[in-house]
């Protein structure tokens, strides 16, 4: 069989050019079809769109020549504080607070724009030799052969590969036509997601408070006196929030939001998301693999989403090039197995303890909030134990691919 390239990758949100571009410069022909225009995204002004990047997620960003691009427009997350709140009473007295004094390794994480990174994603694709991007098209078909994949799409273009990986979201078309069912439940929230100016420098703080309805969070962007919210409320709720002029919006959001941080007002637009869990059944089919969301749609009460994505492409990346190398098929059954084995247990795991969180929280019995607070204050109070929640958080525990502890593969 002839073959166009040696992976092709549906998708090209932030995973799908992560991906190729470590197994790129590995020596592995890529192609990324990718149906939005790549420059419209690239070119957006400041939104408060943004991401909190782990330590694991920055090596992995390193090992591929991305974070050089973007480290000017990273803001260090130095601390995190959680506590329980209700609108208008403020935080709870008992709270979680992490210091990134407590690891070796630096800030806990780093908050970056969604512009900043895919604009560093489509340069680097541009320059990296083997690599081919076709934005403005989508995969419509895909069929699969004991040597390969074939695709076609929309503009009847058929590519051929020895693999077909889904980076194509929750809703997969991909994993759709691999024939991978997938189990998962809303939960009646949706995320309000916009950019706030505030007076009072946050100074690298991140704070989550747990509301009845859901958490919010206040995530610090670069230069002290921005940050971006994801603030969830019940879906009907959130609706007609969203749907409110923008200073009934801030009117809403004050008493949750407080006074920590002086007076705020609004610096980007404003956007929704609808929460929910979606779990593939299986990560891998026959010459198929799923990554990110495609793979695990999580609820983003831990901020862990894209980083949950970069674990896996670091995975996928490792188990592909090193099968390469050792005149193994990249499409062949038996390593796509290795990548399912690494990951899907992992990914399950956190996306339900996730799940977990958010309905342990998203609630006011009294009795749940008197237990929860007291967990959080023991928590705080014992350092070996807020050490490794430290670690986790910052993706530094558990079986680490090569790129996520910064090695080239």
């Amino acid at each position: 069989m002839r073959y166009d390239s040696d992976i092709l990758i549906a998708g090209g949100g932030l995973n799908g050019p992560a991906l190729a571009l470590a197994l790129a410069q590995a020596g592995l022909s890529v192609t990324v079809v990718d149906a939005r225009p790549a420059p419209a995204r690239a070119e957006a002004g400041f939104d408060g769109r943004s991401y909190a990047l782990a330590i694991a997620s920055k090596r992995l960003l390193s090992a591929i020549g991305i974070w050089p691009a973007v480290a000017d427009q990273v803001q260090p997350i130095l601390q995190i504080k959680a506590s329980d709140g209700i609108a208008g009473q403020g935080a709870a007295p008992f709270f979680l607070h992490f210091d990134s004094a407590e690891i070796e390794e630096g800030p806990m994480g780093f908050m970056l724009e969604d512009r900043h990174l895919y604009r560093a994603f489509l340069d680097a694709m541009a320059a990296t030799p083997g690599l081919t991007l076709m934005s403005g098209e989508s995969v419509v078909a895909q069929e699969i052969s004991p040597q390969g994949v074939s695709v076609t799409l929309a503009s009847g273009k058929i590519l051929t590969a020895r693999l077909l990986v889904g980076c194509d979201g929750r809703g997969s078309g991909t994993a759709t036509r691999a024939g991978i069912p997938r189990v998962g439940w809303g939960y009646g929230q949706t995320a309000l997601v916009t950019a706030i100016r505030h007076d009072k420098d946050h100074h690298g703080i991140a704070q989550q408070f747990f509301m009845p309805a859901g958490p919010l969070a206040i995530l610090p962007l670069p230069g002290g006196h921005h940050s971006s919210i994801v603030w969830s409320e019940t879906d009907s709720a959130a609706a007609a929030i969203q749907a409110l002029a923008d200073a009934d919006y801030l009117e809403v959001l004050r008493p949750r939001f407080g006074d920590f941080l002086g007076p705020i007002s609004l610096a980007g637009a404003r956007f929704t998301y609808p929460l929910s869990l979606s779990l593939a059944q299986s990560f891998i089919a026959p010459r198929v693999a799923l990554v990110g969301d495609a793979a695990h749609g999580v609820h983003p009460i831990a901020g862990q989403g894209l980083n949950l994505g970069l674990r896996d492409v670091a995975a996928l990346a490792e188990v592909l090039v090193d099968a390469t190398r050792r005149g193994e098929d990249p499409g062949a059954a038996d390593v796509l197995e290795r990548y399912q084995r690494w990951r899907r247990f992992d990914s399950t795991t956190l996306a339900l303890g996730m799940d977990s969180v958010n309905r342990l929280f998203s609630n006011d019995n009294p009795a749940l909030r008197l237990a929860r607070d007291l967990g959080m204050a023991a928590v705080s109070a014992l350092p070996g134990l807020r050490r490794g929640f430290i670690r986790q958080a910052a993706g530094l525990t558990g079986d680490l691919p090569r790129l996520l502890s910064g090695q080239p593969l």
